[in-house]
């Protein structure tokens, strides 16, 4: 399905989805809200019943942004290979990296767009929901939802209350916002604080490492293997941390059977390129 238009946006959103059709929706009507307008979203569909498709499908004919929706046969957690076809398909220059349960801030695409720089790749952050909050959210015909969207300092007060009761773990990224600066630039490679649900590159760089690995199935580190190699290509990272904050909802944690399998991967390539150093310095320094 898709309604691209004539003109492609600087901007593509790559949202990766999973049978939640209802959390995809509140994550599509923050985009619906964005202050920057130019941008495109391609829904990379991990298997999807047709629920989220309907979904899809109706609110197409509201959205100001074009869309497009991937989908790949549900055949375990493929999310590394659906994203790869987001990115193949993607019309903008620049690609950011999102989940469908995490809602964006208005300003998520704009102040992606101000910490875009050739030579780098952004790493953002997240804000958790409590499990309350995030029902109130999903539920239908809700009216919280309709206070949320309604503007910007409409729900960052609404927030604000949330977090006195408890229901999300911060709100102070959402009232201060910092600009780009060198404190922003990571000296190297960390794994912490790498969140494939908020992540950006140029497409070119992507493209040059040969997109995220697809032997990696199932959840866990895919988002940190793509980082690694992005830097290993010459990229620095930079953080997004005080700017494109995304508000992250609460859901039961997936089957992590495969986490530690693609951590050992990831932690094979950083050891394997170290010791590919080291041979390199013994050679530049023998006799």
């Amino acid at each position: 399905m898709s309604c691209i238009g004539p003109m492609s946006p600087s901007i593509s959103i790559l949202l990766a989805t999973y049978n939640w059709p209802q959390a995809l929706e509140l994550v599509l009507e923050s985009l619906n809200a964005q202050t920057d307008k130019d941008f495109e979203v391609l829904i990379a569909d991990d298997g999807s019943k047709p629920d989220t498709a309907q979904r899809i499908t109706v609110f197409t004919k509201r959205a100001n942004f074009p869309i497009q929706h991937l989908w790949q046969e549900d055949l375990g957690f493929r999310k590394t290979a659906i994203l790869n076809q987001a990115i193949k398909h993607a019309r903008g220059g620049y690609l950011v990296f999102l989940d469908g349960d995490c809602i964006t801030q208005p300003d998520f695409v704009a102040r992606h767009r101000d910490l875009a720089q050739s030579g780098y790749l952004v790493t953002g952050s997240r804000i958790l929901l409590g499990q309350r909050l995030t029902n109130d959210l999903i539920a239908p015909e809700s009216t919280l939802k309709n206070r949320f969207f309604r503007s910007l300092e409409d729900s960052k007060f609404l927030l604000v209350v949330k977090r006195l009761a408890g229901h999300l773990n911060k709100c102070a990224p959402l009232w201060i916002k910092v600009p780009d600066n060198r404190w922003r630039v990571y000296p190297g490679f960390v794994w912490k604080r790498i969140k494939g649900c908020n992540m950006a590159c140029w497409k070119d760089d992507a493209v040059r490492i040969g997109g995220f690995d697809e032997s990696l199935v199932g959840w866990g580190h895919e988002d940190a293997d793509f980082v690694f190699r992005l830097q290993q290509s010459g990229l620095k990272r930079k953080s997004g941390a005080w700017a494109t904050e995304v508000l992250h909802l609460d859901h039961p944690v997936g089957d992590q059977s495969k986490a530690a399998a693609n951590a050992a991967k990831v932690r094979e390539k950083i050891l394997e390129k170290g010791r590919a150093y080291d041979r390199e310095q013994a050679v530049g320094n023998g006799p």
